[in-house]
């Protein structure tokens, strides 16, 4: 092969060393969010998270696990989270409403942020006709605006899978942040045919179900992981903003022996409360939007200019 690599487009490389024009309300530079992926399965689908390999079907042993989550899971979370006062992310498949009555309810009246997750974690966006994936947006930014009386701001794609359209029809669809895209430290400013949108940062690693379901590691192996990555974050935030995001699962971290361990995350973040910036992944988007909007008309005025100018007003 000659020439340069193939490439995606949507953004340039950044040293994480590059400062950024914005600065955290709060703390001594690291934001904290924690995102709680809140998802419904049909039951005989083709695609379910698996505790165990099951070939059976009905897969009735992964689905209850799954059904756990909702019913034992996710309540036993929130209510740990909210004894440490730390906020949540809620992504939200949109077919959940239904499939659990009350649920995202409850932690809306928590304090949650309700993000969307598309319409249901048995399906993928990958490999889908531009036209039915914009259906597949529509269908789930529409029942979440129905539901919660405004439209969501961000975006996690069920098993974070997109195509080569997927940051497009986001933010033709009013997305102002996605989290499919977990490549830095810091939001990056993506663009897209219809302006701009930020990729907010979301844990591969600090995620319940790449590191305990995929990798088998134990609850407290995962409660260790957290604390050092908010540690060594902490540290290196000394020389710039940055985004730690720890990602859970109900039916993973909101099993009892799991939660346990997490309870030492949560008090470590309690206590953690007046150096770091304890937010949501919505909040992360506005104030870093706003901060390059105002860099760029310190500088310069044109396309870009207008573009994260009316970007930041439609927040």
């Amino acid at each position: 092969m000659t020439g340069p690599l193939p490439g995606h487009g949507r953004y340039p490389y950044r040293p994480v060393t590059e400062p950024v024009p914005y600065r955290w309300p709060h703390g001594e530079g690291l934001a904290v969010y924690v995102a709680v992926n809140l998802e419904a399965y049909a039951f005989e689908g083709a695609v379910l998270d698996e505790l165990v390999a099951n070939p059976a079907r009905p897969d009735v042993i992964n689905y209850a696990w799954l059904d756990y989550g909702n019913r034992v899971g996710a309540w036993r979370l929130m209510e740990a989270m909210q004894d440490a006062g730390v906020p949540a992310t809620c992504l939200v498949n949109s077919r959940l409403y239904d499939a659990a009555p009350g649920l995202v309810d409850a932690w809306r009246a928590a304090g949650a942020e309700i993000a969307a997750h598309g319409r249901t974690n048995g399906e993928t966006q990958a490999g889908l006709a531009e036209a039915d994936e914009r259906a597949l947006i529509a269908e789930a930014t529409g029942e979440i605006t129905r539901r919660e009386g405004a439209p969501p701001a961000g975006w996690l794609g069920p098993w974070i899978a997109e195509t080569r359209h997927t940051p497009d029809l986001l933010a033709e669809a009013g997305y102002r942040y996605l989290l499919d895209w977990c490549a830095d430290d810091r939001p990056i400013a993506m663009t897209t045919r219809a302006g701009p949108i930020l990729a907010v940062p979301y844990p591969q690693e600090a995620n319940d179900a790449n590191a305990i379901v995929v990798r088998r590691m134990s609850a407290p192996a995962f409660a260790d992981l957290c604390l050092a990555q908010i540690e060594e974050m902490l540290h290196q935030a000394r020389t710039g903003p940055l985004v730690c995001a720890i990602s859970l699962h109900p039916h993973v971290t909101g099993q009892a022996h799991r939660l346990h361990a997490f309870r030492d995350v949560l008090t470590r973040l309690a206590e953690l409360r007046e150096r770091v910036w304890l937010t949501t992944a919505g909040e992360i988007a506005r104030v870093a939007a706003a901060g390059i909007a105002r860099k760029l008309l310190s500088e310069t005025w044109g396309v870009e200019v207008v573009a994260w100018v009316l970007f930041v007003m439609a927040a």
